[in-house]
C-alpha cells in the first residue's frame, strides 16, 4: 500500500515537473518570440521609407521620389539644390553604412570603429593621402560645384540626424558600436579618389620588376617583364632595396579591375541608330559598388549609376547622349628611389642638394586603445610609401608620384557630362576628368559614335622609364608634363562602324606618346570585336548576349597547341581522358563544362610550377601575370628558349607535371570520371557582405543563402574572375548597361546583387540571379511607376 502511494506521489511529481518544464519552455519561447519581434521591428525601422511624406529642413520646394519595381529612385526637383540634397538623403537611406565605411577606408580612419586590426590599413591610406588630395581638389572647384557638394552633404546629414534621433540607424552601426559622423563635401571627393586607387596605375609592377632584377640573373628577370603580344589588336589601328618588406602592408588593387565597353554605329544596327554597352569590372560584394538613380530638374534629366556617397550620375545616359567607361590602365604611378640625408631623415637629395620634405602629422585613433602618433613624409614626388614598413629602407626609401594625388576636378566633369547634348559638349566636359584615366565611349541621338582615352597621362622619355623605380635625385627622371588634351587617343565615327575597349592596348607604334607597359590580355577585346565585325542588324538584345558571352579565346589559342605538345608523352588513363575532352571542347566557359574546369586548373598549375621560386608576397605584385605566362608559352611553343620554362624541365615536362597535378586534384575533389566534372561546381558567386566574416550568424543574415554557379572567367566578355583556392568569383561586371539610342529614354541595366544595403529590403539581392543569368531590367527617364515619397520643406 505504501509502495502504491509512493508511486502515485512520484507520478504527481513527474506531471508537476513536466508542467513546470512546459511552462518554462513556453516562457522561453515567448521571450524568444518577443525578442525576435523587437529585434525585427528595430531592424525594420532602418529600412528606407519609400512612401508618404518626410519633412526635410533646407529644401526650397517639395521633391518627388518614385522608387520603381527594381528599387531605382527617380528624383524630380524644382532646383539643383533640392535635387542633390534629395539625392544625398536617398543615398543615405539605402547605403549609409556603406558610405561610412567607404569614406573611412579611403581616409584611413577605420581603426576608430574597427580597432587595432585596421591600423596597418589606416597607415597605408594615411600615407597615400587620398583625403589630403581630396582637400586640395575641393579648393579648385567652382562655387556652383561646391554648392552641389554642400547640398548633397546636407541631404546625407539630414538623414543621419533623423535616423539618430529615431534610433533607426542601420543595424551595422549597432554591431560595430559606432555612429556616423557628419558628412562633408570632402568625404564625397575622397570616395572619388578611392575609386582612382581601386583602378590602380602599375606601381606594384615596377616594384615587382625591381625585385626580379635584384633576385635573378638579368636575362631570366627580363623574361617576366611585361610585353604585349605581337600582331594583337589595339583599340585605335596602327640597389639595395628590400621591395617585399617595403610593401608588406600595402593594399594592392585587384589586377582584374578592368571593364568592357563598346559603341556601334547605326550602319550596323537594326534600328539604324547607335548601340552602346558598358560593364565596369570591379569587386563583387554586398552592397553593390554602384547605385542606380534617375535625377531630374531644369536642365538635368539623367539616369545611370553613381558611387554611394557621390552626387550626380557617373555612367549612363540622358535624353541626348549615352556613355560608358573602361580603365585605360596607363602608367600614372611612378616609384622613385630617394636618397635620404643620414643626418636628417626629412631631407632628400635632389640635383646635388639636400631638399626638405614635408612632414605631415596623421594621428590614428584606435577603438579602445591609445591614439597612435603617426607621421607621413612627402618628398617632391609624393609620399614615402615604404616608410610605414618601419625599418625597411632607413636610408634608401621609395616615394610615389601619382596623378590621383594631385588636385583634380572629376565631379565637375561628371556634372557637365550629365547635361551634355552632343559629342562636342561631352568632350568639353572631359577636360576636367583627370584621374583616373578612362576609356570613354559615346553615342549620341544625332548618330555620332566616339571614343577618347581621357585623363592626365604622364609623358615619359621612353617606355622603359616606366618599368622600374627611377632615381629621385636626378631631374632628368621627372615626368615631362602630361599628354595634351587634344592629343589624347581619340576616334569619331570610325569607318569600321564600331569602337570597343577591354583594357587592351590602345594605340599602335605610330602614336608618339607612351601610355602603358601593362595591358589586359587581349582575349575579351578580340571576342567582342569578332562578334561586332561579323554581324550587322545588331540589336540591344545582341549587346546583352555579348556581355554574357563565355567564349574563351585564350583557351581557343592555347588548348590545341598544349594538347598537341603532349601527344607523344606517356600519359595515364585519366590524363588521356582530360586531353580528349579538351580536344573536343567548344571553348566556352559554361557552368556544365568539364573542359572549362580542367583547362583553368591546368593553367593555374602551369603558373604555380613556373613561378615556384617567387615568394607569395611578391606574387601579389605580379600584375598582368597572365599576359606574361602567355608570352612564355608562346616562346616555348615556337621552339625558342625560355629560361623559366627550361628550369621547369622544359615545355613538355612543365605541361605534363601540371596536367598530372590537375587530374589528381580534380579526381580527389570531384570524382574519378572527368567527364562528370562541371565548371559550376567550382566557379561560383555569392556577393559577400563585409561583416559576414565576423560570425556565421551574420553570414546567415547578410549573405544570400548560398553561392550560385556562374559561367565565364577573367578572359571572357562575361567577366568573372575568381580566387583559385576556392573558385569563388570576387571580381566582374559590377554593373551592366545597354542602350539603343533610337530610344534615348530607356536604358537596360543589371546592378548585382541589388539596389539596397539593407538585408531585409526587397531590393537587397533581388538582382543576383539576374546577374548570373543575364536578365536586364529597363529604366525609363520619362515613364516610371512605383512607390512615391514626397520630401517637403520643413
Amino acid at each position: 500500500m505504501e509502495a502504491h502511494r509512493i508511486e502515485e506521489v512520484q507520478k504527481i511529481k513527474k506531471k508537476s515537473w513536466k508542467k513546470r518544464i512546459l511552462i518554462i519552455l513556453g516562457i522561453i519561447v515567448t521571450i524568444i518570440l518577443l525578442v525576435g519581434i523587437f529585434v525585427n521591428a528595430y531592424i525594420n525601422r532602418s529600412l528606407a521609407k519609400v512612401e508618404g511624406e518626410i519633412s526635410l529642413a533646407g529644401l526650397e520646394a517639395a521633391v518627388s521620389v518614385t522608387t520603381d519595381e527594381q528599387g531605382v529612385p527617380h528624383i524630380a526637383a524644382a532646383s539643383k539644390h533640392d535635387l542633390y540634397m534629395a539625392q544625398g538623403y536617398v543615398q543615405a537611406q539605402h547605403r549609409l553604412f556603406q558610405m561610412e565605411m567607404s569614406r573611412r577606408q579611403a581616409s584611413g580612419t577605420l581603426s576608430e570603429i574597427v580597432g587595432a586590426a585596421a591600423v596597418d590599413n589606416d597607415k597605408y591610406f594615411r600615407t597615400l593621402g587620398l583625403r589630403r588630395a581630396a582637400e586640395k581638389s575641393y579648393a579648385l572647384y567652382t562655387e556652383e560645384s561646391k554648392e552641389i557638394l554642400e547640398s548633397f552633404a546636407d541631404g546625407v546629414n539630414a538623414y543621419i540626424k533623423e535616423a539618430t534621433e529615431t534610433n533607426s540607424l542601420p543595424v551595422e552601426f549597432t554591431l560595430m558600436g559606432a555612429k556616423p559622423a557628419e558628412w562633408t563635401p570632402v568625404d564625397s571627393l575622397t570616395i572619388g579618389k578611392y575609386m582612382a586607387f581601386d583602378l590602380g596605375g602599375h606601381w606594384e609592377r615596377q616594384a615587382f620588376n625591381h625585385y626580379l632584377l635584384e633576385t635573378f640573373e638579368e636575362e631570366k628577370a627580363l623574361e617576366l617583364f611585361p610585353a604585349y603580344p605581337e600582331n594583337k589588336p589595339t583599340i585605335i589601328g596602327e640597389g639595395e632595396l628590400d621591395i617585399a618588406s617595403s610593401f608588406e602592408n600595402a593594399v594592392i588593387p585587384h589586377t582584374f579591375n578592368g571593364s568592357n565597353n563598346w559603341v556601334v554605329s547605326g550602319e550596323k544596327t537594326a534600328s539604324g541608330m547607335p548601340l552602346l554597352a558598358d560593364d565596369p569590372h570591379l569587386g563583387l560584394a554586398t552592397p553593390s559598388i554602384w547605385l542606380e538613380m534617375h535625377l531630374e530638374t531644369e536642365g538635368v534629366n539623367v539616369g545611370g549609376v553613381i558611387f554611394a556617397g557621390v552626387p550626380g550620375i557617373i555612367l549612363g545616359h540622358n535624353e541626348h547622349i549615352a556613355w560608358g567607361v573602361t580603365n585605360t590602365g596607363p602608367d600614372v604611378q611612378q616609384l622613385y628611389v630617394e636618397k635620404r640625408n643620414p643626418e636628417n631623415k626629412t631631407e632628400f637629395l635632389y640635383e646635388g642638394r639636400w631638399e626638405n620634405a614635408e612632414v605631415i602629422e596623421e594621428p590614428i585613433k584606435v577603438k579602445d586603445e591609445k591614439t597612435i602618433d603617426y607621421e607621413v613624409i612627402e618628398t617632391r614626388h609624393g609620399p614615402v610609401v615604404s616608410e610605414f614598413a618601419e625599418e625597411s629602407g632607413k636610408d634608401t626609401v621609395l616615394s610615389l608620384r601619382w596623378t590621383a594625388l594631385d588636385a583634380t576636378t572629376e565631379l565637375e566633369a561628371i556634372l557637365a557630362i550629365n547635361q551634355a547634348e552632343n559629342w562636342e559638349q561631352f568632350e568639353k566636359g572631359l577636360e576636367k576628368f583627370l584621374a583616373p584615366a578612362q576609356n570613354f565611349v559615346f553615342a549620341g541621338k544625332d548618330g555620332t559614335i566616339a571614343y577618347k582615352a581621357n585623363g592626365n597621362i604622364p609623358i615619359y622619355e621612353s617606355a622603359e622609364d616606366a618599368l622600374l623605380p627611377l632615381a629621385g635625385w636626378e631631374e632628368e627622371n621627372e615626368w615631362k608634363g602630361f599628354i595634351p588634351f587634344d592629343e589624347l587617343p581619340r576616334v569619331v565615327n570610325p569607318e569600321k562602324g564600331y569602337v570597343a575597349t577591354a583594357n587592351n592596348k590602345i594605340t599602335g607604334e605610330d602614336y608618339p606618346y607612351h601610355i602603358s607597359n601593362v595591358w589586359a590580355q587581349p582575349y575579351r577585346y578580340e571576342r567582342i570585336s569578332e562578334v561586332l565585325e561579323e554581324r550587322t542588324e545588331l540589336t540591344a538584345e545582341d549587346m546583352m548576349a555579348l556581355q554574357m558571352d563565355v567564349q574563351n579565346l585564350r583557351a581557343r589559342e592555347f588548348v590545341p597547341l598544349l594538347t598537341d605538345a603532349l601527344q607523344e608523352n606517356e600519359l595515364t588513363k585519366a590524363e588521356n581522358q582530360a586531353l580528349q575532352l579538351l580536344q573536343k571542347w567548344n571553348f566556352e566557359d559554361e557552368v556544365d563544362s568539364p573542359e572549362a574546369l580542367i583547362y583553368h586548373h591546368w593553367m593555374t598549375e602551369i603558373e604555380s610550377t613556373l613561378y615556384k621560386d617567387i615568394p607569395e608576397e611578391m606574387m601579389d605584385m605580379f600584375s598582368a601575370k597572365g599576359q606574361t605566362t602567355d608570352e612564355l608559352l608562346r616562346t616555348a611553343l615556337k621552339g625558342e628558349p625560355s629560361i623559366w620554362i627550361e628550369e621547369s624541365g622544359g615545355l613538355k615536362e612543365l605541361l605534363s607535371t601540371a596536367l598530372n597535378k590537375t587530374v589528381t586534384k580534380l579526381q580527389t575533389d570531384y570524382g574519378e570520371d572527368l567527364a562528370d566534372l562541371r565548371w559550376g561546381d567550382y566557379h561560383q558567386v555569392q556577393f559577400v557582405h563585409p561583416l559576414s566574416g565576423i560570425h556565421p550568424v551574420l553570414a546567415f543574415f547578410f549573405n544570400n543563402e548560398k553561392p550560385m554557379e556562374v559561367g565565364g572567367s577573367s578572359v571572357t566578355p562575361m567577366a568573372a574572375s575568381y580566387e583559385p583556392e576556392t573558385g569563388m568569383v570576387d571580381h566582374g561586371a559590377s554593373w551592366r548597361f545597354v542602350i539603343d539610342t533610337q530610344d534615348m529614354q530607356t536604358g537596360h541595366h543589371i546592378v548585382g546583387p541589388g539596389q539596397s544595403g539593407h538585408f531585409k529590403s526587397d531590393w537587397y539581392d533581388d538582382q543576383l540571379e539576374d546577374w548570373v543569368n543575364g536578365t536586364y531590367h529597363a529604366t525609363n527617364l520619362a515613364t516610371y511607376e512605383g512607390d512615391k515619397l514626397v520630401l517637403i520643406p520643413d
